[in-house]
């Protein structure tokens, strides 16, 4: 450390780097972050280009119409949403409004880096719960076996990236009822391709929270849009501990756009869960092993070959993700259109 450098919280100090591989990724096939592989709805940009005017830049961001407009598609009040940065901000909010430096933070392992590098930025102390390593089931009693009355927040993906498992309802609602004194945190940001939604039960449970982004089946992460649903007090909790301006205006437009084109979202689930079927297929034909998946994404086992693999279909201009470092061996690959997972397979079948 040099001599005169600003010594951080002792949190920060202890934390590991998170530095996803974000860089040189343009004129790729880029099956590496769970995007959606074809862009967002051509309404989207249609809408920015026709209601975006020099004067909407120059002033902070309004909120009323996005928020009167995404509260009808959701179905829940105003009261009961707040918009967010991304999924990120909304477990940020949610740590910074309920978890305390040495508060116990419950989060499945391996899942998304999110959820421990913010408990760990505020001090908690996290305890991680392994995925059943055989077939990457989630693990429900053994979470349940961890809550105690020290939990102050439990996080979980449904289903959990990067295993693409998942629980039903009547698990998450075993999860809540042991833990009615912590945060429960229901990220759903592949909801769309699995159909399993907590959203209809915040209003029975005061510590659920729910979380939906834009970045996957939207194909707006370049926008970083997302929204955390609770009961109206936890919200006002909520809204003390956030930004009143973190989300950018085009972000907050391109919503409005992007849920009034359900023909679009349903036509690229369809061509998606098409897609992974086909992928499937192909696994087998080549006898890789590989995990069900409730996303659109597919984890797969190449042993020892796992870094290889990534690198040389990245020579190939065909972008996926390494996750030996957390799954030893495996590789996960987003599901985009058929043609894209034909592309991926032949490439494949060539190195393997």
């Amino acid at each position: 450390m040099l001599k005169d450098e600003l010594r951080p919280r002792p949190a920060v100090e202890r934390m590991a780097p998170y530095s996803p591989p974000t860089g040189d990724r343009a004129d790729k096939l880029r099956l590496d972050f769970n995007e959606n592989t074809i862009g967002c709805s051509p309404k989207v940009t249609q809408f920015l280009a026709e209601h975006l005017i020099e004067n909407d830049l120059a002033v902070y961001p309004e909120y009323t119409d996005a928020r009167k407009e995404l509260s009808q598609f959701f179905q829940v009040a105003d009261e009961e949403m707040i918009f967010t940065n991304g999924t990120d901000e909304a477990i940020q909010a949610l740590v910074n409004t309920y978890v305390d430096d040495e508060d116990e933070v419950l989060t499945l392992r391996p899942s998304y880096a999110m959820y421990k590098f913010y408990a760990e930025v505020a001090g908690a102390v996290v305890r991680e719960i392994d995925y059943r390593i055989a077939k990457l089931e989630f693990p429900l009693q053994e979470l349940l076996g961890a809550i105690t009355p020290a939990t102050r927040a439990v996080l979980i993906a449904n289903p959990n990236n990067p295993t693409g498992t998942g629980t039903n309802l009547e698990g998450i609602e075993r999860i809540l009822q042991k833990a009615p004194n912590a945060a429960v945190l229901i990220d759903e940001a592949y909801y769309e391709f699995c159909g399993v939604t907590a959203l209809p039960l915040i209003e029975e449970y005061p510590n659920l929270f729910v979380s939906r982004t834009f970045s996957k089946v939207y194909g707006m992460a370049g926008m970083r849009f997302g929204c955390l649903f609770s009961s109206a007090g936890n919200i006002r909790w909520l809204h003390k501990a956030q930004s009143p301006y973190s989300v950018n205006s085009l972000a907050a437009l391109a919503a409005r756009a992007a849920v009034r084109d359900q023909a679009y979202i349903r036509r690229y689930v369809t061509e998606v869960l098409a897609a992974r079927e086909l992928l499937y297929v192909g696994l087998e034909k080549l006898k890789i092993p590989y995990f069900q998946s409730q996303a659109n994404f597919v984890l797969f086992y190449a042993g020892e070959r796992a870094v290889e693999i990534r690198d040389t279909l990245r020579n190939r201009n065909i972008l996926v993700r390494d996750r030996s470092y957390e799954l030893p061996g495996c590789v996960r690959v987003t599901v985009g259109t058929r043609d894209q997972m034909r592309q991926f397979l032949e490439e494949l079948s060539t190195i393997w």
